[in-house]
């Protein structure tokens, strides 16, 4: 091939040169002059965007083969931090024909010499279902339906576990290694939220002017729904005594919100207090696990994921509250250990786990249906995001009108 530079340097008209060089004549004008399609344009077209308007291809034989010969170049050329994939199904080639190509300069050659017939190559039409048109901003919205509807039920199960809590005087503090040495420091639950309210901050400018921010939002709401319901499960099912003397609990036979409406008004108080005592709000039962070494552990993590790499001072501050934020739950003595280390280790596995899939587009790609099955919160909220999610940033109002400019320009 004559162009030898690299695709994403290429100009309209070198696109149009490679269109004509592998025998796609008929389209070079199309692609190059008409829809100014240069190399960065070219290696995010997928076969949808052969079919469908504006570009709009007539001829089947022809959006496969152009499909193909651009999959190639991805494939060659491709950027995955920055650049989507196509879509898995598009121009997907059995593997005896696949198998038969002799070298990358030779693909597309060999391909327009063959005959394809409907048995030999998959017409992929699109995977509709009944999700399929809803947008990026209604899948964020739902998410945080999902999460808010989580964050009550939570809110409810905290008040139904209260009344549950055991005797005091009949079942002391369990052992733990860590509270049987750490003296109690009053003021260190405090400090604990006081290191979630900076984490909430810092993450909150982050999203305030990150890209992206409809997709890392809607993570964020599926990953803490997800974790607060498991944390419903966990409060449920099993009531631990109280980890320290200090706390005032009923406990016993005493019923504080004996009445289903007053269960319901202390949920929506727990809910708008955000759980937090600095805001007046104070629980006993709600033990396994913790829910602020999750928020904590959470914040932390999708500061360091959605900030670039090179801002590792800002990630080491970020650790470093994460721990202390640990510690201080641990010195008030308001969780036991196990709780503290399950909800560590639970929410950052998920928050891992879940940006692994989503980072890889293969894995959701090898079967669809499967993902669908086992994952179905996963494959609904992620479907539409192809690849890692680049760290770029913008400035999202209107105003002042320099900013706006410059945002733009980047």
């Amino acid at each position: 091939m004559r162009l030898g530079k690299d695709v994403h340097k290429w100009t309209c008209k070198d696109v149009g040169l490679w269109l004509k060089e592998n025998g796609f004549d008929d389209h070079a004008d199309l692609f190059a002059k008409q829809h100014k399609i240069d190399g960065g344009a070219l290696l995010v077209l997928n076969e949808d965007d052969l079919r469908n308007p504006p570009l709009e291809l007539k001829v089947l034989g022809d959006i496969k083969r152009l499909s193909l010969a651009i999959a190639s170049l991805q494939r060659k050329h491709s950027r995955p931090t920055h650049l989507a994939l196509p879509n898995a199904t598009n121009g997907h080639v059995k593997r005896k024909f696949v198998d038969q190509i002799d070298s990358v300069d030779g693909f597309v050659g060999q391909l327009r010499r063959r005959d394809f017939s409907d048995s030999d190559i998959d017409d992929d039409r699109p995977d509709v279902h009944p999700f399929s048109n809803i947008s990026e901003t209604g899948r964020t919205l739902i998410s945080l339906v999902y999460a808010f509807s989580v964050f009550f039920v939570t809110s409810f199960v905290m008040v139904f576990v209260h009344d549950r809590v055991p005797d005091m005087k009949k079942y002391p503090p369990l052992p733990d290694i860590v509270l049987d040495n750490v003296p109690l420091i009053p003021w260190a639950f405090q400090m604990c939220e006081v290191t979630a309210l900076i984490l909430t901050a810092v993450l909150t400018t982050v999203l305030f002017f990150h890209k992206h921010r409809v997709i890392v939002i809607r993570r964020m709401a599926a990953l803490c729904g997800t974790v607060f319901l498991l944390r419903c499960v966990t409060m449920f099912v099993t009531s631990l005594s109280v980890p320290g003397i200090h706390l005032e609990c009923s406990g016993g036979t005493s019923k504080l919100y004996g009445d289903t409406w007053a269960k319901i008004r202390r949920a929506f108080e727990i809910l708008l207090g955000f759980g937090m005592s600095v805001n007046g709000v104070r629980t006993c039962g709600d033990y396994m696990f913790s829910g602020h070494t999750v928020t904590i552990t959470l914040l932390n993590f999708f500061v360091t994921e959605y900030t670039p790499y090179y801002m590792y001072y800002l990630h080491t501050c970020c650790w470093v509250l994460n721990m202390f934020g640990i510690f201080f739950i641990l010195a008030a003595h308001e969780h036991y250990s196990i709780d503290v280390v399950i909800a560590f280790y639970i929410s950052s596995r998920l928050f891992l786990y879940y940006h692994t899939l989503a980072n890889t587009r293969a894995l959701k790609q090898i079967d669809s249906k499967r993902t669908r099955i086992w994952f179905p919160l996963f494959w609904f909220f992620e479907e539409k995001v192809s690849g890692k999610v680049p760290n770029e940033y913008e400035w999202p109002l209107r105003w002042p009108i320099f900013l706006c400019k410059k945002s733009k320009s980047r």
